[in-house]
């Protein structure tokens, strides 16, 4: 059986990325650039006036006061200054006039009958207010590589570059799929034997708030055939599976040998790990990633936030990033030579480190115990007392 470090490395060598295209700016909040971006020109491109006031040559310091001769506005090409006895009228964002190299502020001065004088705090200084022509970058200069996931700041510095439309991973098309003669969807009647059919919701929502939303959600009964024919449409029509139940031991538990059928290849069935354990991941003919996670509701939820998530940021070209580190709140006892995924409440302490306090459930299939914790914690396989202010890897939901 796979340690999880093992599962993980299996599942990286297995999921190849998805094909990138080109998509409009507006479009690509989220998505993963597959390319490097470069800048199109100095940034900024001129010496930017950085506060409205005034602008002039330092020349000589002692001068108090000078004559407007002029205003530059944001967006219009650069006057000149003529005289070192003269200032121009500048506003933030505008181009520094030609033959000025100093900016004050206009609380720092007083207009009047054409004139500008400096208040008598004011001590003027040679490019202070200046944002300086290529200070934040030079032309041709990397700004972005690939890999990156475009958020706020990535995409206004696309826009600043030039760029109208971007290379990104196209969105990958993945279907939910639950089995399990007992699940009864939300609303529906439904008998004493049987139960709510939860963890597509649970599976849907954990995927879309990762930037991964489902494009099917499917529900099987507990029949060979019906499961072998839907899954061989499936695999056909999606980059990624995700099942939830039917990978385990029991006289029902057909998913492997199913997939088995279609020909997807196992990769590994099984991590030592609670809860978890009978995590199944292959893949397809056509590359299609398959991850067959057990039915009990945390497992599912623990086994998509720690492998499928992450194998998701892989196959749509993000780069690696580390996972966070918390500290343990208090102690806490595992008997299991298994690796434990604990959920947690985040908080901190007084130093502002991040603390995690365990809120364990009554095994997996307690998943009304998660509500309000923000994720889980990887203890090292026991049996164990962790103690508190130990420091170890965090999931969030």
């Amino acid at each position: 059986m796979l340690t999880p470090a093992e599962a993980d490395a299996a599942i990286d060598a297995a999921v190849a990325p998805v094909s990138q295209e080109l998509a409009p700016l507006a479009a690509c909040a989220g998505r993963i650039l597959r390319q490097p971006l470069f800048t199109e020109r100095d940034a900024p491109p001129f010496d930017r006036v950085a506060m409205d006031g005034i602008a002039f040559r330092a020349g000589d310091l002692a001068r108090r006061r000078f004559r407007l001769a002029g205003i530059q506005a944001a967006g219009s090409p650069a006057l000149s200054l003529e005289s070192d006895g003269d200032c121009i009228e500048v506003m933030t964002g505008a181009i520094l006039p030609s033959g000025c190299d100093t900016v004050v502020p206009v609380e720092q001065l007083q207009t009047a009958d054409g004139h500008a004088e400096l208040d008598s705090a004011c001590r003027p200084e040679p490019w202070r207010h200046v944002h300086r022509r290529g200070a934040d970058a030079r032309a041709g200069e990397r700004l972005l590589d690939a890999g990156t996931r475009l958020g706020p700041p990535e995409l206004a510095i696309a826009a600043s570059a030039g760029e109208a439309r971007l290379p990104v991973s196209r969105a990958p098309r993945i279907a939910v799929i639950t089995t399990g003669d007992e699940l009864v969807e939300p609303g529906q009647p439904i008998a004493g034997h049987q139960v709510r059919r939860s963890n597509a919701y649970g599976l849907g929502a954990a995927l879309t708030l990762a930037g991964f939303p489902p494009q099917a959600d499917l529900q099987l009964p507990d029949r060979e055939d019906a499961i072998a024919a839907a899954l061989g449409a499936a695999l056909a029509q999606n980059d990624v599976l995700v099942l939830s139940g039917g990978v385990s031991a029991g006289r029902f538990d057909h998913v492997p040998r199913v997939l088995a059928s279609l020909g997807v290849r196992e990769r590994f069935h099984g991590i030592a790990q609670r809860p978890g354990r009978p995590m199944w991941f292959g893949t397809g003919a056509a590359g299609t990633a398959v991850f067959a996670l057990p039915g009990n509701p945390v497992s599912v939820l623990v086994c998509l936030a720690r492998y499928v998530v992450p194998a998701l940021s892989g196959l749509v070209g993000a780069a690696r990033t580390a996972v966070p580190q918390v500290a343990m709140a208090r102690p806490y006892a595992f008997e299991k030579a298994l690796t434990c995924f604990l959920p947690v409440l985040l908080g901190y302490d007084q130093a502002g480190r991040a603390i995690a306090e365990p809120r364990p459930t009554d095994g997996s299939g307690d998943f009304i115990a998660l509500a309000g914790t923000d994720g889980f914690v990887e203890l090292p396989p026991g049996p164990a007392t962790y103690p508190a202010g130990l420091v170890v890897p965090f999931y969030r939901w």
